[in-house]
């Protein structure tokens, strides 16, 4: 009996052989396969890339053999080109920014503030060239919440001014960013060569050019889902909504024949890319521009008029 053996046995061993054998090869294969690949890499360093261009093909090969995935290739790519970049060509220009007056009453200030959604304010005295400094709207609430408890404080906006940061707009983007981090700014203020507010600048801004666009309360979920109901008469719409789908929405009546999507509709309306904070009215509808590059709408804020 001890002699006797199961039938399948030499020619299971045999099977297990062959596929060990195979699995072995597949193995070595790959490995040579990835050996290649870094010996290559290795190569390559030994001569160091002689610009740009040749770094990022690099990185975009590192990619294509699962090194790096393609999140951080684009940040490392993000990082490459802010050096590249100018405070000029990613700030708030001057028309476009959300400013207070130093002598707004408390009331006009606070409702300015929560109507922008915006967390920083520049305060200017005559004009838009006399910033006086920052606001931030974190005190404001601070302050409320203090006279809410009974202090009945009298309210002086120089109390609360921050003092702010002024960069010329060739300041490079990486070396702002390295400011920002040491003297712990969110905001900077653009001068042009003759000292006249061009801007105005925010960290946010510099790490969207790493990271992508950063989102925020307004921003929507998912990438099937384009409009978002916010409050009864105020909706988040996303700039390649389809005009189709838009009117299908609000039961509105807007031109699908020239254009096919709303931002493609703003555009037109504005008679050039429309910046943040640009409103206008098209159809019936307030469009607020939440979102949007120097190319393209992102993100619109919606509200119909009754």
């Amino acid at each position: 009996m001890s002699d006797d053996k199961p039938p399948s046995t030499s020619q299971s061993t045999g099977v297990g052989i062959g596929s060990s054998n195979t699995n072995n090869k597949s193995s070595k294969n790959g490995a040579a396969e990835k050996k290649s690949w870094f010996t290559r890499l290795i190569d390559f360093f030994q001569e160091p890339p002689q610009d740009r261009e040749e770094l990022i093909e690099v990185l975009k090969n590192a990619e294509q053999n699962t090194l790096i995935n393609p999140e951080l290739l684009s940040m490392m790519e993000g990082v490459m080109h802010i050096s590249e970049l100018h405070a000029r060509d990613i700030m708030v220009a001057r028309p476009q920014m959300v400013v207070v007056n130093d002598e707004m009453s408390f009331g006009e200030m606070l409702a300015s503030i929560v109507e922008s959604g915006h967390s920083r304010f520049p305060v200017i005295g005559d004009n838009r060239d006399d910033i006086e400094g920052i606001i931030l709207a974190k005190d404001l609430l601070h302050f409320t919440a203090q006279n809410a408890q009974g202090q009945n404080l009298k309210f002086d906006i120089k109390d609360f001014l921050r003092p702010a940061a002024i960069i010329p707009e060739s300041k490079r983007l990486d070396t702002l960013l390295k400011e920002f981090r040491t003297n712990r700014n969110h905001m900077a203020m653009v001068v042009d060569e003759y000292g006249s507010v061009a801007g105005l600048v925010t960290i946010e801004d510099v790490l969207e050019q790493i990271v992508g666009d950063i989102e925020d309360e307004f921003d929507i979920d998912g990438e099937e889902e384009t409009i978002q109901k916010m409050a009864d008469n105020e909706f988040v719409v996303k700039g390649h909504t389809e005009v189709d789908e838009f009117n299908e929405y609000f039961d509105s009546k807007l031109d699908e024949e020239e254009f096919d999507t709303i931002g493609g509709i703003l555009m037109q309306a504005f008679g050039h890319v429309p910046a943040k904070d640009e409103s206008i009215m098209v159809e019936g509808f307030k469009f607020e521009i939440i979102n949007a590059d120097t190319r393209k709408v992102k993100l619109v804020r919606v509200f119909k008029q009754q």
